[in-house]
């Protein structure tokens, strides 16, 4: 694995290429994209691509890549166009990407700002909010999630996130009558150690939970778009999301082994099935349905 630094007006992005171990196979690079997870998260499944060059990156303020824009906010937007960035990088496009969580978000909005950079997407729980029928409610309970936080420190914060991502169904009054998470029940730290930097927890992700799709440009690209979902993730707000969001583009989301996190290996305490899930994905990339 190689690691490379970007320096662009505003960032200096870092980002890892993995060359096949058996010389090139004649396929375009394979981004694997995430947010607020960085590259870090894609070892598991990187390693199940030995085929494959591999890139995975740190959007810019998370991981290694540091910004000097002097914002602290996370936009679809701003990472999309690192992403154009790094790929041109690279020698441009088209390539083949899979991205989860708000990573889908930023390559939903990449194919839409530069239809040009890649050639099938991936796009894996994009966690969009307002697209459910029960938008303003779910807005609600990620404004609960941040006023934990603020209050009462990281360890409350992730207790509601918890609270939150598993709740099954729409948001409704028995969702909010619900006592306060206790973050020791949740093997949580109790104590509060003053930082309010989170980009989960706080509200600097807002703008990629409340983006919306350009549904006519990301249709309209010569990407083939797929939106996946985690089999387990079915009745939770990602799951849910998802469905919104595959709707939005005329299509069905497309059923993945696993959940949200599915393909992490035991590394970060959630794993999922990396095994099956890169059987999947190769699947799915090579245009199985």
């Amino acid at each position: 694995m190689r690691t490379h630094t970007l320096t662009t007006a505003g960032a200096d992005l870092v980002y890892d290429v993995r060359e096949p171990q058996a010389g090139a196979d004649g396929r375009p690079p394979l981004f694997m994209v995430g947010a607020p997870m960085d590259a870090t998260g894609f070892a598991a499944l990187a390693a199940r691509f030995p085929e494959r060059t591999v890139v995975t990156y740190d959007p810019r303020g998370l991981g290694r890549s540091t910004r000097g824009d002097g914002r602290t906010d996370h936009t679809p937007e701003t990472q999309a166009d690192d992403l154009h960035a790094v790929i041109g990088a690279l020698g441009g496009g088209p390539v083949e990407m899979f991205a989860s969580s708000g990573g889908a978000v930023t390559a939903l909005a990449l194919v839409a700002r530069h239809p040009g950079d890649v050639s099938v997407l991936v796009a894996h729980e994009p966690p969009l909010i307002t697209l459910t029928p029960d938008g303003p409610a779910a807005v609600r309970a990620r404004a609960a999630v941040r006023e934990a936080y603020e209050q009462r420190g990281w360890g409350a914060g992730m207790a509601a996130f918890v609270a939150m991502t598993s709740w099954e169904g729409e948001f409704t009054d028995a969702y909010f009558a619900q006592p306060t998470p206790d973050p020791a029940a949740f093997g949580m730290p109790t104590e509060d150690d003053g930082s309010r930097d989170d980009p989960l927890l706080s509200d600097r992700s807002w703008a990629i939970s409340d983006h919306r799709p350009d549904a006519e440009a990301v249709t309209g690209a010569p990407t083939r778009v797929v939106i996946a979902v985690g089999e387990e993730s079915r009745a939770v707000q990602t799951g849910r999301t998802s469905d919104a969001v595959a709707e939005l583009l005329g299509q069905r989301a497309t059923v993945f082994p696993s959940h949200h996190g599915g393909f992490l290996d035991g590394e970060f305490g959630y794993p999922g099935k990396p095994d099956e899930f890169a059987h999947r994905l190769r699947e799915v990339l090579d245009g199985a349905s």
